[in-house]
C-alpha cells in the first residue's frame, strides 16, 4: 500500500502474525533477485571496461591484383563481316588462339593481290629511285669534269695574256728602239744635208743617207702596227678569259641544275617508296588482322556478337575472355570520412559471401571464417558511388583465401585500428563522432627515430 497518510500501519497492527505475511518474508526470491540484478551491474560495468578495437568497415567484391589479369573483352581493330567462329562460351583458349574469322567490307582492300601488287609497285619506284641516283652521280661526275676544264682553259688564257703582255713588252722595246733610230737618221741625214751645202760631202752621201732616214721611218710604222697588234692581243686575251667564265659559268649552272632535278626526283621517289613500303607493311597487318586471336590463355567468358555474314564496326567487342591464371584480390570502398586512417600496408579482415562466418568486428581474435589481407593500394579520387576505392591482397602470413572464390564475388572487410574501452565506442557511436586517429606502428617509430 501507499504511505500516503502519517498514521503508522505498523504500529497498530501487527502483521507478522498472519501466516501468509511470514510465508512471504521467508521466500528466498527477493534475495536471489537482488543478487542478479547486483551482478548484472557489475558485469555491464565490466563488459564496459573491455577493450574493443575500432575498425573501419566496407563493402566490395572480388577481382584480381594486376589489371592484365581481370576479365577483358576483345575488340575488333577492323570493320568487317562474320564469317566464322572458331571457339564456343566456356571454352579454354591459349595466347595466339583463333577465335573469330572476318571478311572486307571496304572497297579499298577487295583485291586478293593488294600485297603483291603494291610490292611490285615498290620495286618500280626503288628503281626509278636508283636510276636518279645514278643519274645525279653522273651530273656530279660532269660537273667535275667541267670544273677541271675551266680551271685548265683559264690557265691556258692567263698564260696567252702572259704571252701578250710580253709581247706588247718586246714590241713597246722595238719601237723605242725604231724610234731612235730614226731620230739618228734624221741627225745624220740634217748634218750630210748642211755638208753638202757647204760642200764637203757628196750628193751620193746626201742621198744615201735619205734613204736611210726613209726606211728608219717605214720601219717604225711598220713597228708601230705591231704594238698595236700586241695590244689587240693583250685585250683579246683578257676577254678570252672573260668569255671562258662566263661560258663555264653557264655549264656549271645547267649541269648542277640538272643534278639537283635528279637529286629532287630522287628525293620525292624515295619518298614515294617509303610511302608504299608504309602501305604494304599496313596491308599485311590488316591481313592479320582478319583473323581476331585471344591475348592471353583463359577462358571464354561470352560471345558479344553472333551470327555468320553480321557486319561490324571497328571497335566492337567480339569476347570477353577471362585469364586462367590469376592472384585474387578484394575492391572495398569506404566512406571518405574514414580515408585519413587508411594505410598501405595495414591489415584487414575479410569474410566472402557463401562461406560460413561469425564476425565479431570489435573482437577480431573471436571471429570465425574470416581471412587476413594487407592493403596494397589507395586510389585519391572518389568513385562514382561516392566512396574511396581499396585494393587488398591476401596477407602472406595468414591462412590462404578459398580457392573456390570467383572473380565478382561479393566480400566485407573491416580494417582494424586503436583498442579502446566498449564505453567509449558505444558513446563514440552515440554522439556520431568519427574513430580515433590512427597511425601505424612503424610510421610511430620511423617519427620517432
Amino acid at each position: 500500500m501507499l504511505n500516503i497518510t502519517k498514521n503508522n500501519l505498523h504500529d497498530k497492527l501487527d502483521l507478522n502474525r498472519f501466516k501468509t505475511i511470514q510465508s512471504l518474508n521467508s521466500r528466498p526470491y527477493f534475495k536471489m533477485f537482488n543478487k542478479l540484478l547486483i551482478g548484472f551491474l557489475i558485469g555491464s560495468i565490466m563488459f564496459l571496461l573491455l577493450p574493443w578495437t575500432q575498425n573501419i568497415q566496407g563493402t566490395g567484391y572480388v577481382t584480381t591484383v594486376s589489371p592484365e589479369q581481370r576479365p577483358q573483352t576483345v575488340h575488333t581493330a577492323i570493320a568487317g563481316r562474320i564469317e566464322k567462329w572458331y571457339v564456343a562460351e566456356g571454352q579454354y583458349v591459349k595466347k595466339g588462339d583463333t577465335i573469330l574469322f572476318i571478311s572486307e567490307i571496304k572497297e579499298d582492300y577487295f583485291d586478293p593481290n593488294l600485297v603483291a601488287n603494291t610490292e611490285s609497285q615498290m620495286k618500280a619506284k626503288m628503281l626509278s629511285e636508283g636510276s636518279y641516283e645514278e643519274k645525279a652521280k653522273s651530273l656530279a661526275n660532269q660537273i667535275s669534269a667541267i670544273e677541271r676544264e675551266r680551271i685548265l682553259k683559264l690557265e691556258q688564257a692567263r698564260n696567252k695574256i702572259e704571252q701578250s703582255l710580253l709581247k706588247v713588252r718586246s714590241d713597246s722595246m722595238d719601237l723605242e728602239a725604231v724610234k731612235t733610230q730614226l731620230k739618228i737618221a734624221q741627225t745624220q741625214y740634217k748634218r750630210s744635208q748642211e755638208l753638202n751645202e757647204r760642200g764637203l760631202k757628196a750628193v751620193t752621201d746626201l742621198e744615201e743617207k735619205r734613204l736611210k732616214l726613209q726606211d728608219a721611218e717605214a720601219k717604225i710604222i711598220t713597228q708601230q702596227n705591231k704594238f698595236l697588234a700586241a695590244k689587240n692581243e693583250l685585250i683579246n686575251a683578257r676577254v678570252e678569259i672573260n668569255r671562258i667564265t662566263a661560258e663555264y659559268t653557264d655549264k656549271l649552272s645547267k649541269a648542277q641544275s640538272d643534278r639537283f632535278t635528279a637529286l629532287s626526283s630522287q628525293f620525292d621517289t624515295e619518298a614515294q617508296v617509303n610511302k608504299l613500303q608504309n602501305q604494304v607493311t599496313n596491308y599485311k597487318i590488316r591481313n592479320e588482322l582478319y583473323y581476331i586471336k585471344a591475348p592471353q590463355n583463359g577462358y571464354v567468358n561470352r560471345a558479344l556478337q553472333s551470327g555468320i555474314g553480321e557486319t561490324i564496326k571497328e571497335g566492337t567487342p567480339i569476347v570477353s575472355i577471362m585469364p586462367a591464371k590469376y592472384d585474387i584480390a578484394v575492391e572495398s570502398y569506404i566512406d571518405p570520412i574514414d580515408l585519413p586512417l587508411i594505410h598501405k600496408g595495414e591489415k584487414v579482415r575479410i569474410w566472402f559471401d557463401g562461406w560460413p562466418t561469425i564476425v565479431f568486428s570489435g573482437w577480431p581474435n573471436a571471429s570465425y571464417g574470416t581471412f587476413g589481407g594487407e592493403i596494397v593500394a589507395i586510389e585519391n579520387f572518389i568513385s562514382t558511388n561516392g566512396k574511396y576505392r581499396v585494393l587488398i591482397a591476401q596477407d602472406p602470413k595468414d591462412k590462404p583465401w578459398p580457392k573456390q572464390l570467383s572473380i565478382g564475388a561479393g566480400a566485407h572487410t573491416f580494417a582494424l585500428l586503436d583498442n579502446v574501452p566498449i564505453w567509449y565506442e558505444i558513446w563514440r557511436k552515440l554522439n556520431g563522432f568519427p574513430p580515433d586517429f590512427y597511425t601505424p606502428k612503424a610510421e610511430n617509430e620511423t617519427a620517432k627515430k
